[in-house]
């Protein structure tokens, strides 16, 4: 019974998933895929943090291959549990997965979360495709 009590603690303190403090939220720019109607990206977000965050917006902006702005826009994340990583998809009409070369997480426009920066303390990007993603 020992044992499993002393496995129990030490899977709760090193899993992202179970950790008390695990760390600020983490938005993946996950995959890029062409579609008739337009570029879809698909981002897998966790929350790292103690508390659920009810609503996330982001300014996003986008830029092209020439490094020139293509649009401006805002991916909302809607609600993002705390310790549940969650997958968001959002297609840009009239837009070519290969013309785009930069993700620019610009500001939040919506954290509703019971803890002040829980959307921007500490946000890591990172991403899986050619885009890369900044803030």
């Amino acid at each position: 019974m020992r044992r499993a009590a002393a496995f129990l603690a030490l899977f709760t303190a090193t899993s992202p998933a179970f950790a008390q403090d695990a760390g600020p939220l983490t938005v993946e720019l996950n995959a890029a895929v062409e579609g008739s109607d337009g570029c879809t990206l698909s981002f897998l977000i966790t929350n790292g943090g103690e508390a659920d965050i009810g609503k996330a917006v982001f300014e996003t902006v986008l830029f092209d291959t020439e490094g020139q702005v293509e649009r401006l826009t805002l991916f909302d994340f809607g609600e993002l549990p705390a310790g549940r990583p969650r997958v968001r998809q959002f297609t840009l009409s009239d837009t070519t997965c290969s013309g785009l070369s930069r993700l620019l997480v610009n500001g939040v426009t919506t954290c509703e979360a019971p803890i002040e920066g829980a959307c921007t303390e500490g946000l890591r990007l990172t991403s899986r495709t050619d885009i890369e993603i900044i803030g």
